[in-house]
């Protein structure tokens, strides 16, 4: 094939009617996200609000190494996890660091560790907007945390 030809199937490859197409797709979805955020549109897919059956106030000390402290609201120690155990609380220690920082608030105050009827275990930080339903990152990471509240 000609240089000429290896030009013109290049542009071909793409319909521009596709490219059009998938500009106009994200221009759409920007100006909703937009609109709602303008709006204050409420959230839409929020769990169901069940009576909790069980609720324990945690402090999590995160470490980058993925080893993690948990301690009571009395500051008892309720579990000292080493790297290889405490991955999934660390992460999560370390995004309410973030998000208390961006508040200049302290990163050791309590976050509520919630059951509701349902067995859906959740988090709640008072302190800020930030929360978490639990059974979205699988069976094992809701177990570690199912396990805070039983000690």
């Amino acid at each position: 094939m000609s240089e000429q030809q290896l030009a013109e199937r290049d542009r071909e490859m793409i319909p521009t009617r596709l490219l059009w197409a998938m500009l106009a797709l994200v221009v759409v979805c920007f100006g909703v996200a937009a609109m709602a955020s303008l709006t204050d549109r409420p959230l839409e897919a929020m769990p169901p609000t069940l009576p909790v059956v069980q609720e324990r106030e945690i402090r999590i000390f995160a470490e980058m190494s993925g080893a993690a402290r948990v301690e009571d609201s009395s500051g008892s120690v309720i579990a000292d996890l080493d790297p290889t155990k405490g991955g999934f609380i660390a992460g999560v220690g370390r995004v309410l660091v973030r998000e208390r920082g961006k508040l200049g608030l302290d990163p050791t105050l309590p976050i509520r560790l919630i059951q509701y009827s349902d067995g859906r275990l959740a988090l709640r930080d008072d302190h800020t907007p930030w929360r978490a339903e639990l059974r979205g990152f699988g069976q094992t990471n809701e177990a570690a945390f199912y396990s805070l509240l039983s000690n």
